[in-house]
């Protein structure tokens, strides 16, 4: 059983916030000095990684192995395949999972963690390229590294100075960095984002306007010489509130919409055509924008559609529900 005893002392609203704001602050300025001390090393593991021809794998004990699952993951999802290897089970055989073709991140403050050994000593082996992330570069880790990047000599921010803190967060950092460096690097596109999270708030945000919207058949559509008695009726059958206007060359040159219907309804309305009534130069959207910029123009504008154009010819339509069903809204 265990047992000590915790003495929890008292705070006041004012040391809790003071105790956080130190935390902060301390970790803030770790960060900077991370920023600041970026150099020639961290150049040469963005480019090891980027000249990868299998998977990276980033590797790391207790806290540090925690960092190394997050790093792995932002780095697979941003289109740099990589996983997590745990140094204990790799001891075991999963330094299987390991080929040449890899290159492996190896994160400890220290550099000395005996759980990396085996697996610092595969990648010697095998001339499988080594990226260390510590703040000893002299370290077992750091100087059997091909690549060593130093964090700055930064104190844990813990109260005895021991429990990793700042060091974590140096390296969670650093991990964001470097994976955003190896985006920009290989021209990583919103397009490539969305291929890695089809899922979710993400996915849905960057649907495209063409995988949303109405096309062909489904389009109401007139002519400008059309009467209104043809309009009413491609409206009514497809009840999206409007009609598109095209001219002869089959640009879209109007909107009708049940405003319109409204405002002109009266004398001998049912005998004009089409040109007599639309609103000209209506709104329109490109086929590849990101269906989230379509619902802000419907907002701004307090519209319920939008016509999709290509070369000034309508290619699908755009309704405020399609968003509203595809979880947009």
């Amino acid at each position: 059983m265990n047992n000590i005893v915790h003495k929890y002392k008292l705070m006041s609203d004012h040391d809790i916030l003071h105790a956080a704001t130190h935390v902060l602050t301390a970790e803030g300025n770790a960060l900077k000095a991370l920023a600041d001390n970026l150099g020639e090393s961290f150049v040469k593991a963005t480019q090891t990684v980027m000249n990868c021809k299998g998977r990276v794998i980033v590797t790391g004990m207790g806290k540090s192995g925690h960092i190394a699952h997050k790093i792995a993951a932002t780095l697979a999802s941003t289109g740099t395949p990589a996983h997590f290897v745990h140094p204990g089970e790799a001891s075991h055989g999963d330094l299987g999972m390991i080929v040449r073709e890899d290159v492996v991140i190896a994160l400890s403050n220290s550099g000395e963690a005996a759980e990396l050994t085996d697996l610092v000593n595969y990648t010697r082996r095998f001339s499988i390229p080594l990226i260390a992330i510590t703040s000893r570069a002299q370290s077992a880790l750091g100087s059997a590294a091909d690549v060593t990047v130093v964090l700055p000599n930064e104190p844990e921010v813990c109260p005895m100075g021991l429990a990793p803190t700042t060091s974590t967060t140096m390296m969670m950092a650093l991990g964001d960095a470097l994976a955003v460096a190896i985006m920009e690097g290989k021209g990583f596109t919103a397009e490539d984002y969305k291929n890695f999270h089809p899922g979710g708030k993400l996915g849905k945000i960057l649907l495209r306007v063409n995988e949303l919207m109405r096309k062909g058949a489904d389009m109401p559509l007139v002519a400008e010489s059309d009467l209104m008695t043809h309009v009413l009726v491609v409206m009514t059958e497809k009840s999206l509130g409007c009609a598109g206007v095209c001219d002869s060359a089959g640009k879209l040159v109007g909107i009708i919409t049940d405003g319109d219907l409204r405002r002109h309804i009266q004398g001998d309305f049912l005998s004009q055509n089409a040109a007599q009534i639309m609103t000209k130069a209506p709104m329109t959207a490109e086929p590849g924008m990101l269906a989230a910029e379509a619902l802000k123009i419907l907002n701004e504008k307090a519209r319920t559609q939008l016509f999709v154009v290509e070369s000034g010819k309508p290619v699908g339509i755009l309704h405020i529900h399609d968003l509203l069903r595809a979880g947009i809204a």
